[in-house]
């Protein structure tokens, strides 16, 4: 699952994550999706770490961790927020949050996708994001 305010960031995350293989889920609002991923249980979710504000992105992260039906889905957060999340690396690291700073050549994305995957019990299912 992609998360992100901006369609266009959206659509392109679709076309390159559908190319490699991927089955992707798009949410422009996750504040309100909380019981859509639930439901879905995506086996990776890229979050955009400022989708408005930073605080936003911190508040999904933290909700998506704590609660238990989300707690094991990997995430990976995309940001250009290096100093305020290079202050987090160490709670970031303990929760298996991977880090991708913007901006991002795609190769490094994918790189980060496939090692997600193979470290990840969630490399089992079917490679949904």
């Amino acid at each position: 699952m992609v998360i992100n305010d901006t369609e266009a960031i959206l659509d392109l995350f679709r076309v390159l994550l559908e190319e490699e293989g991927f089955e992707v889920f798009l949410s422009s609002y996750p504040m309100q999706k909380t019981q859509e991923i639930e439901h879905i249980q995506p086996d990776l979710i890229i979050l955009d770490f400022i989708y408005g504000s930073q605080k936003s992105g911190w508040q999904m992260l933290q909700m998506l961790k704590m609660y238990r039906p989300t707690s094991h889905i990997p995430i990976i957060i995309c940001t250009t927020a290096i100093d305020e999340v290079q202050e987090q690396e160490g709670y970031l690291s303990a929760q298996g949050v991977k880090v991708v700073y913007k901006p991002f050549d795609i190769d490094s994305l994918l790189l980060t996708i496939k090692q997600v995957f193979k470290t990840s019990s969630s490399a089992l299912h079917n490679r949904d994001i």
